[in-house]
């Protein structure tokens, strides 16, 4: 099934530009990009975001990600392959996509184990690629974007 149409942030170009400048930003937080690769498979399993899915996987695996890790993001908390610092940030991803789940969404607990783990650069690593992975979630279920796709 084709999308529905181009995806938006192509349609417009200004768009585009904004969020290249998002990833770049991004790299600069001293954050591992295998983390911040993590973070997005995660934030876009809960989304249900197919292409973000599949495109997560494809540029994990490119940074080195091993296939082990990437099967168990889903299930993070209940096995042994990721470290204190990754699990900080996978939670804190859950916590920031499931705002509405509850009424305090990323809670102190949550926060004060990240901060352990990142300065402030790395937590602004961390929420920009949390936040930008929800955008494109939101913009790939919106026009249907299939898994596979290319943005280029």
């Amino acid at each position: 099934m084709p999308a529905r149409m181009k995806n938006p942030a192509m349609v417009l170009p200004d768009a585009m530009k904004g969020i290249q400048n998002l990833y770049k930003a991004m790299h600069q937080g001293g954050v591992p990009q295998r983390t911040l690769e993590l973070v997005h498979l995660r934030t876009s399993q809960i989304n249900g975001c197919s292409a973000c899915v599949d495109a997560g996987v494809r540029t994990a695996r490119k940074v080195g990600e091993t296939d082990e890790r990437l099967f168990a993001v889903a299930a993070w908390r209940e096995t042994p392959y990721f470290t204190d610092a990754e699990r900080a940030a996978l939670a804190l991803a859950e916590a920031a996509t499931r705002l509405a789940d509850r009424a305090d969404a990323v809670s102190d607990e949550i926060w004060n184990e990240a901060a352990q783990h990142f300065d402030e650069k790395g937590l602004s690593a961390i929420i920009l690629m949390i936040a930008t992975t929800n955008l494109f979630n939101r913009l790939n279920a919106t026009i249907k974007e299939q898994a596979g796709a290319s943005w280029s």
